[in-house]
């Protein structure tokens, strides 16, 4: 088995607290569909955010799903003019068999613009 990083964004309407961990839950929910991932292989979970977003942490979402036995991380996304607003992000390390061209990324509602390239795959 490789560890590999699996990425995948989002984007919110708003920055509330009801708005983050429902589009985290979706996001997390997507990125282990697309890819069969079983949690034991799961290594950590980094979340990622716009400056714009601090009703909560996005980690959160995942510990009301189940994950508490993985490490997660948040961090503050570095800003960048004229950058994606209200968009949270997930970089996922996965022990698997898989190769990296195998692996599927996801990106949700505004976060499709970041990866044109991966939408239609």
């Amino acid at each position: 088995m490789m560890l590999r990083g699996i990425r995948g964004a989002t984007t919110v309407s708003q920055n509330t607290r009801e708005d983050i961990l429902d589009r985290t839950s979706e996001l997390l929910s997507s990125i282990v569909n697309a890819n069969s991932i079983n949690r034991d292989d799961v290594a950590s979970i980094i979340f990622s955010c716009t400056r714009d977003l601090d009703a909560v942490f996005p980690a959160e979402a995942a510990r009301t799903d189940g994950w508490t036995k993985v490490a997660l991380e948040c961090f503050s996304e570095m800003y960048v003019e004229n950058g994606l607003k209200l968009c949270i992000r997930i970089l996922m390390h996965v022990n698997t068999e898989k190769s990296n061209v195998q692996l599927n990324h996801v990106y949700l509602h505004g976060a499709m613009s970041l990866r044109t390239d991966l939408v239609n795959e």
